[in-house]
């Protein structure tokens, strides 16, 4: 299937250019999701990521810059953990290095980096900066970030409000992928418990553990459930309101994930957006970053790629089941159900539009039972696991069956997948003396996408019409990211030999390759220190910012910026502090509406747990491990986030 990506630079001044954002784990991923559709990569460093797993050379984020700007594509750096004071001189060096390397732009969370001898480079306010209000995104903006990362707690009105509020700083959002529990930037379990900090890109993610809810007298009431793990993010129904809202940048998230989840994710996102930016009424008011058509060699499907479930996560005000207590581990699509269990054997209701299993598929009974498909036998429609005496004992009629592994779909996925192209005019021009060929990209994003060569020579009278030739040989692009969309030839009455055709042809791509390179229009945007006073004054930043340990103040960068805006008694960061108590989550997810108590936003079949003593005196706990934590429920706090507190271990 192909799916055009069609631009226009001189349409309406007033029209928006939406982007699609995806991850990389390394160079040879982003290039991946360049080809599949993206318009922009972002990708971590050696050092500062918040995914330090997930860390690239320069060399290799340079490649990855240059390929991306073949396409007016552009890399982005995840440089967001907060930042020890030792660590300033080596950060400053590395941020120029990205900069010279062709970055086109920082993610950050430390404020302190703003205290830094910074190249003329795009900041973008991570959300780990903690991005849910209309003040605190107009503070960012004045502070001198060109884009906001905002909150994923956000819905379509809180969007909008921030748009309406800071109409000239970018939008971005997070729209598909895995879900932190917690408020970004305000999450500490992980330091709490292993040392291992969130805002230091080293979390241990002890939110998908299993863990036990217990009473005030410690008694345990739920077991060994994965109470703190939500489901994964899909917002691809939301895409068209999301930009409508005000969204510049739809984010997928993913930067720990491999090559096959972001080639389909990334398909998956290019195609609902184009549709969208195909609508009438949309397309004169909304177009592409970047350019090029996509044509893929599969069909995208994202419940294909690892999922835990999906949600919407409340986009549209409304608190969905968003949890998923039973397993960590990705679900996958659902197939169909449980019809018959033999001795070693099973066989299954399929849903209507499922592809039909392979040997070595890997399927999920009940969000819990998990086996690979050893043989498959389409005559009977017989399942044969492996390990099939062992499982089909555990199995029973009528169990939820998934398919988290399709191995035909991985295989396809394992090969080439993707082709990116940019449309080419080509323009041919013979006489008995010269030839001549102009290769423009048409409406491009990048100027200078224009290149004219000339080959004198001596060219004679051929014996039959050569239009049809030339046209053919000019148009072998294969070897280059153009494909011939017109070719005009004049002169086609003159004989010119097929050799002589493809080097005019690589000279016109080279020149062209080479203006492009040339031209292409990196954003330069040096920071300025802004009026802090005034912007102490006008924003209320004592109301803005956090001043206790929440703050994230790990150097002396940052301690400097808050007292420049009136706040100089601000707790070190929770990572600097010796008794961690206190706060160590935020979360707008809630354990109360999950087993059924929560009286504005019941569940979906209004069943309820055998747990109200419990919710109505809010004494719950969790035990993770050893440790064990009070939970305080937000009822009283708009029930935006729920506060889980840390509470001293008992003896």
């Amino acid at each position: 299937m192909r799916v055009y990506l069609k631009y226009c630079v001189n349409l309406q001044s007033k029209m928006k250019r939406i982007e699609l954002l995806a991850p990389a784990r390394n160079a040879e991923i982003g290039k991946e999701a360049f080809r599949h559709g993206a318009d922009a990569v972002y990708i971590g460093a050696g050092r500062f990521s918040a995914r330090s797993a997930a860390g690239n050379s320069l060399s290799d984020i340079e490649q990855l810059a240059k390929f991306g700007h073949q396409f007016g594509a552009r890399t982005i750096v995840a440089f967001n953990t907060i930042l020890r004071d030792e660590e300033l001189a080596e950060a400053e060096h590395l941020v120029w290095q990205l900069y010279e390397a062709g970055v086109d732009a920082l993610i950050v969370q430390d404020l302190g980096v703003l205290g830094l001898h910074l190249p003329p480079i795009p900041l973008h306010a991570s959300t780990q900066t903690d991005n849910r209000t209309p003040e605190k995104v107009r503070l960012l903006s004045e502070l001198g970030f060109k884009r906001v990362v905002l909150a994923r707690e956000l819905s379509l009105n809180d969007i909008s409000a921030i748009h309406e509020a800071v109409p000239d700083t970018e939008l971005e959002c997070f729209v598909h992928g895995a879900l932190c529990v917690c408020i970004s930037g305000q999450c500490y379990l992980s330091a709490a418990l292993t040392g291992r900090s969130a805002n230091r890109g080293e979390c241990a993610q002890p939110c998908r553990l299993p863990m036990d809810l217990l009473d005030a007298d410690g008694h345990a009431l739920v077991r060994q459930k994965h109470l703190l793990s939500l489901r994964d993010m899909n917002r691809s129904r939301y895409l068209q309101q999301l930009m409508e809202a005000g969204v510049t940048s739809l984010k997928i998230e993913g930067r720990l994930k491999d090559q096959n989840y972001v080639k389909n994710v990334v398909a998956y996102y290019r195609r609902q957006l184009d549709d969208i930016l195909e609508k009438d009424g949309i397309r004169n008011r909304f177009g592409h970053v970047s350019e090029g058509s996509c044509t893929y060699l599969f069909t995208p499907n994202v419940s294909k790629s690892f999922n835990r479930g999906f949600t919407d996560y409340g986009i549209d005000g409304k608190r969905e089941v968003m949890w998923n207590h039973e397993s960590p581990k990705s679900m996958g699509e659902l197939y169909g159900s449980v019809k018959e269990v033999g001795r070693d054997w099973i066989t299954l209701q399929n849903q209507p539009d499922v592809t039909p299993l392979n040997n070595g598929d890997g399927l999920v009974v009940n969000q819990t039972i998990g086996f690979r498909v050893n043989r498959y036998e389409a005559a009977t429609g017989k399942v044969f696991p492996l390990d099939g005496l062992k499982v089909c004992r555990l199995l029973r009629k009528g169990m939820s069956v998934y398919r988290n592994l399709d191995f035909a779909f991985e295989q396809t996925l394992e090969k080439k997948s993707a082709d990116r192209r940019v449309p080419l005019n080509l323009y041919f021009r013979a006489s008995s003396t010269q030839l001549e060929l102009k290769v423009q990209v048409p409406d491009s994003v990048i100027e200078g996408s224009e290149a004219t060569v000339c080959l004198p020579g001596t060219f004679g009278q051929a014996q039959k019409p050569q239009v049809e030739n030339i046209s053919k040989q000019l148009s072998k692009l294969g070897d280059t990211i153009f494909e011939a969309k017109q070719v005009d030839v004049q002169g086609g009455e003159w004989f010119v030999p097929s050799s002589v055709l493809g080097q005019l042809r690589r000279d016109a791509i080279a020149e062209l390759i080479r203006k492009r390179t040339e031209s292409y229009d990196r954003e330069r945007k040096r920071f300025e220190s802004p009026s802090y006073l005034e912007l102490a004054d006008s924003l209320h930043a004592a109301g803005v910012l956090p001043t206790d340990f929440k703050a994230n103040i790990m150097n002396r960068n940052a301690r400097d910026i808050f007292a420049k805006m009136g706040l100089v008694d601000v707790e070190p960061a929770f990572e600097l502090q010796r008794n961690r108590n206190g706060v160590v989550m935020q979360t707008r997810y809630c354990l109360k509406q999950a087993f059924g108590y929560c009286p504005r936003y019941p569940l979906p079949t209004g069943r309820k747990s055998e747990l109200s003593t419990l919710f109505s005196s809010d004494s719950c706990r969790l035990k993770i491990g050893t440790e064990k934590f009070l939970i305080k429920f937000g009822c009283k706090n708009s029930c935006i986030s729920e506060i889980i507190s840390i509470f001293a271990p008992e003896k």
